[in-house]
């Protein structure tokens, strides 16, 4: 009977050793990657991150920005910084500020937070209003209503239509631009506008956006280029007032 090879003995022990080790590690998933990334939330504050503006804050929680800047002591512009921790209620934690924030820029966008990426400002893709209207607004893409508003639902409130990938999308009524990013988890390229009636509109999953924060648009103008989401391309459509959402179709022709 042959000897055992204690060379080859030797390599499969220094096999097992490494493998043992490999299944000790452990990896953060990557839903909480995603989390710190976008700023983090817990008890009842918000850390404010890279990205972040007091609408697209104010948009992602669900309250009134006018709430939210007075329960911060926050005035108009608005402006707000990286490391900054907001009060997300009137009972939140307190807020603080860093040590180093820097004054903004005179002349600064009134609806501009400092915190945002610089971005070109690109002109705006020529288009023609659609040509319905019902109380001053109007459908951001024509096409099929393949998810309709529901107030119980979880996470986003508002309508999905389908469409052509690539398809213009267009304000669906005249206003300033207060998010153009991809910071909010689960809507993918996002545009956010402000309205008069302290309203705001919401166009997720595009493939392309066509505006910048701060910038003024009309109604009709195309703002983004449609893009895809489960393998379908489809515009979400959020709407809301004072913070809270409402039924798009209620408002659309």
């Amino acid at each position: 009977m042959k000897a055992p090879n204690l060379r080859l003995l030797a390599a499969w022990a220094l096999a097992l050793a490494v493998l043992s080790g490999c299944a000790g590690d452990t990896y953060a998933p990557v839903s909480d990657r995603t989390a710190r990334a976008s700023g983090d939330s817990r008890d009842g504050r918000y850390e404010v991150v890279r990205g972040d503006t007091l609408y697209s804050i104010a948009f992602r929680f669900g309250v009134d920005h006018r709430d939210l800047a007075r329960w911060n002591n926050i005035s108009s512009p608005y402006i707000i910084y990286p490391g900054q921790t907001l009060r997300l209620s009137a009972s939140g934690g307190a807020t603080t500020h860093t040590a180093s924030a820097p004054q903004p820029a005179p002349g600064a966008s009134r609806e501009t937070s400092r915190t945002q990426q610089t971005r070109p400002n690109r002109p705006a893709a020529s288009s023609s209003p659609p040509a319905s209207r019902s109380n001053g607004w109007a459908w951001p893409v024509e096409g099929e209503v393949v998810k309709t508003f529901s107030a119980d639902a979880d996470g986003k409130q508002g309508i999905n239509i389908a469409g052509s990938e690539g398809e213009s999308i267009k304000a669906a009524a005249a206003g300033r631009v207060v998010y153009s990013g991809s910071g909010l988890v689960g809507y993918g390229n996002l545009v956010i506008i402000k309205h008069s009636g302290d309203f705001l509109t919401a166009y997720g999953y595009n493939r392309e956006l066509l505006v910048s924060e701060g910038e003024d648009v009309r109604q009709g103008q195309t703002i983004a280029r449609m893009g895809t989401s489960g393998g379908r391309a489809l515009l979400h459509f959020e709407l809301r007032q004072d913070g809270n959402p409402v039924d798009p179709q209620r408002f659309l022709p």
